[in-house]
């Protein structure tokens, strides 16, 4: 290439420059001293290479995937972010430790991808690869929206009447699994639990259509297709009770149904009938009594069903119905999470009197900051809840899933 064609001018020094002592050439270009171009181009290539090794936020990204890196074997399971609304955690850096069981044998490590997703990687600890890998959801409250319908396999334990809740290896409950998360403000806080569910399916299917998914719905446990119309519940995003039969004061005259449980059978048969209504469906918090008031009277009788709900990690509510009940005492002493309802809303199953219970509730969780409301999947109880429900909530109040109102803290 000739010297002073267009490829040998220096950027930037095309003008004409004008004016006294200007030095023009007789070309009208500058005229540049050859150690002057030696020290420009210096200077670019120095600046080059700075630039070069400066981190990009390519680079902070790499960096962030590749330490997640652990000894095989591994598994990486995506989670929605927090900002999603499906985890309250928060996760202050790009890659952060999770919380360690420590009897999961397990690391865990949570790191914030570049699109907003949370990573996280759990593989075994050092112990000569002899032992099974742990797979658990950390403090994670609720399911993922899309799985919710799908019971967590840790979560449930193979018997001979079929498969009952139980905690997993490094203590996760279903009563956390399977919870409706709420917003976790100090708010009135409202929870209404519609029952009797899979006892018609007419009525059941009318509630699962019409009922916001803010409420709690419990399936009795004699109902038929109890695990489809749980699945349908639990993809609309409810938060599932099983009902229990207990013996009432005047049983057998008022039978609940199969398998209730009664005190002059003894803990062994009530045992085995609790679990044969268990194992009915999966994916629920805990259970709520279907009347009762004579055996959840009795402590000697209820004090052996409380331990093993307490065993397997989930809830109790009481209905409220019996002033004899000694079900909190009990739950609170063994470690099962305990609530009890405030009133039941359709004990007349009239629009305008279901309506002025619904009422009453609001009153009380304005005053108690919660309530517990309870009623049974008449059609007029579901349209009434379902209206007054939406209402409700422009006026402030949070309608939340029982587990949400139960004490889940575990006795030391």
């Amino acid at each position: 290439m000739e010297p002073g064609s267009e490829l040998d001018k220096p950027l930037g020094q095309n003008r004409r420059r004008t004016g006294p002592g200007a030095g023009s050439s007789p070309s009208g270009r500058s005229k540049w001293h050859p150690r002057l171009l030696a020290i420009t181009s210096l200077v670019i290539i120095v600046a080059a290479g700075l630039l070069a090794f400066q981190p990009s936020g390519l680079r902070n990204q790499s960096a962030a995937l590749t330490s997640q890196t652990v000894s095989a074997p591994q598994v990486a399971v995506s989670e929605p972010s927090a900002a999603a609304g499906v985890s309250n955690e928060t996760i202050p850096d790009t890659v952060a430790e999770m919380r360690q069981p420590a009897n999961s044998g397990a690391n865990f490590q949570r790191t914030l991808t570049g699109d907003g997703q949370v990573v996280t990687t759990i593989s075994p600890r050092d112990r000569d690869n002899d032992g099974p890998l742990v797979l658990s959801g950390g403090d994670t409250i609720g399911q993922e929206a899309r799985i919710a319908h799908l019971p967590v396999p840790e979560l449930l334990e193979n018997s001979e009447f079929g498969r009952l809740p139980v905690r997993s290896a490094d203590g996760k409950r279903p009563v956390d699994a399977y919870a409706r998360p709420w917003s976790g403000s100090r708010g009135a806080r409202l929870a209404i639990v519609v029952g009797g569910l899979g006892l018609s399916q007419t009525g059941t299917q009318y509630a699962l259509q019409t009922l916001p998914e803010e409420i709690t719905l419990a399936f009795a446990a004699s109902g038929n297709s109890l695990q489809r119309w749980l699945q349908e519940a639990r993809r609309n995003g409810h938060e599932v009770l099983l009902q229990v039969p207990f013996e009432p004061f005047d049983f057998p005259t008022n039978n609940p149904g199969p398998h209730t449980l009664v005190v002059a059978d003894g803990e062994k048969q009530n045992l085995a009938d609790l679990h044969w209504a268990m194992a009915r469906i999966t994916n629920y918090t805990g259970i709520m009594n279907f009347m009762g008031g004579r055996f959840l009277s009795d402590p000697a009788a209820t004090e052996p069903i409380m331990r093993d709900l307490a065993k397997r990690g989930v809830l109790f509510l009481d209905d409220g119905t019996s002033a004899q009940t000694v079900t909190g005492a009990i739950a609170s002493a063994v470690g099962v999470p305990h609530v009890s309802a405030d009133l039941v809303v359709d004990a007349s199953v009239k629009r305008g009197e279901i309506l002025k219970k619904l009422d009453e509730a609001e009153r009380i969780a304005r005053l108690e900051g919660t309530a517990i409301a309870t009623a049974s999947a008449f059609e007029t109880s579901v349209d009434a809840i379902a209206s007054w429900a939406n209402e409700a909530k422009a006026r402030g109040i949070e309608i939340v899933g029982v587990s949400a109102l139960a004490d889940r803290r575990e006795n030391n």
